[in-house]
């Protein structure tokens, strides 16, 4: 089997499904912008990069052509884009069978509703594919306000060989809140902090921990010197993919606090339940779907820095109940968010699409 991913090269989620493909003997090309372009990933995966000629949404018409001689030269079984409104809408125009789309987020979340072009660009996209996949089912439901096509659910699911509990790591001294995600307000970073805050304000022997770069990361560094916990919080910058299970080990409750529904799935949440540390997170999104209230971690309103405050704490306040539900999150991962299921999933979509392609 052939499979040309048109995505962003620099994603992990690509990245992930370009390597589970290839080292399952499947013959992969990733296909992608120029400043979506990861050098790293491209020595692992043979990575072919479009060129944006025209500004803005015009760029779309002339990277046709390039990835029609990709497509022509390299003759996949599965054109598979993922993000409907870039390059899902030129894998529309290239008009290559049998064509998959993956929604993400935002591109079906808030990218149709800013004007009537986008709009039209989502509805036609769409429309051509062969297969829509969502990796949530509050995704799904938005996606089918713009198709009445039948969407599967593909979770991106987590590697439970990395992503697993580490034994002492902890600080058995200090509890530790922690986050692994982009520092930007759509995240909920300044409700975390301001969250902390409190909690600190009445438990001294916690810590903030924040991993991850972005581009509010001064903000919210001045930000914690103004609530005086800038002694007792740590911005580690980004780390590598794989070092991230290091760190959510030595957290002991994990935070998801974002404010937009963007965040279709919440695979930060999930990789924390992996580890076997109970999750806060926001009810946006599909984060109420990864984690179930009350049993593997607890869904609070957004932007509510009070209530994010008030569940962390009975986590801090209860360690039975942490240990309990971080049991409970691994068991969740393992029945419905294992990488590996979660992949051989959409390699069974992909054989089931081939035969009927055989059978016309």
């Amino acid at each position: 089997m052939r499979v040309l991913i048109l995505a962003p090269s620099r994603s992990i989620h690509t990245h992930k499904w370009a390597l589970y493909y290839q080292n399952k003997g499947i013959e992969v090309k990733v296909v992608t912008f120029f400043d979506h372009y990861s050098e790293e990933n491209a020595k692992e995966v043979d990575t072919v990069i479009l060129p944006k000629l025209l500004p803005g949404k015009l760029s779309y018409f002339t990277s046709v052509f390039a990835l029609r001689k990709v497509l022509k030269s390299f003759k996949p079984d599965i054109l598979h884009a993922h993000y409907v409104s870039s390059y899902g809408f030129i894998g529309a125009l290239a008009n290559y069978k049998p064509y998959y789309i993956s929604v993400w987020g935002r591109d079906i979340f808030q990218f149709p509703l800013q004007n009537n072009i986008n709009k039209s660009i989502v509805t036609y996209t769409l429309k051509k594919a062969d297969v829509i996949c969502s990796t949530s089912h509050i995704m799904a439901k938005e996606t089918n306000k713009y198709t009445d096509k039948a969407i599967p659910v593909t979770p991106f699911g987590v590697d439970m060989n990395k992503f697993k509990p580490i034994a002492g790591l902890k600080n058995e001294n200090i509890l530790t809140i922690g986050t692994v995600k982009a520092l930007s307000d759509k995240y909920g970073i300044s409700d975390l902090i301001h969250a902390f805050a409190r909690i600190y304000s009445v438990q001294k022997k916690t810590r903030l921990l924040i991993v991850g770069d972005g581009p509010q990361r001064a903000e919210y560094e001045e930000l914690t010197k103004a609530l005086g916990i800038d002694s007792v919080t740590t911005f580690t910058g980004r780390v590598p993919n794989n070092e991230v299970p290091t760190y959510i080990n030595q957290m002991d409750v994990f935070a998801v606090p974002s404010t937009e529904d963007s965040e279709s799935f919440g695979v930060a949440a999930v990789e924390a339940m992996a580890c076997g540390v109970p999750p806060v997170v926001s009810n946006v999104g599909g984060l109420p779907e990864v984690v179930i209230e009350g049993h593997t971690g607890f869904v609070v309103p957004k932007e509510n820095p009070e209530k994010l405050a008030e569940s962390m704490s009975i986590l801090l306040l209860d360690r039975e109940k942490r240990m309990k539900m971080g049991m409970s999150g691994i068991d969740h991962v393992k029945a419905h968010y294992n990488w590996t299921d979660n992949a051989e999933g959409m390699l069974m979509l992909y054989d089931k699409t081939l035969k009927k392609e055989l059978a016309k």
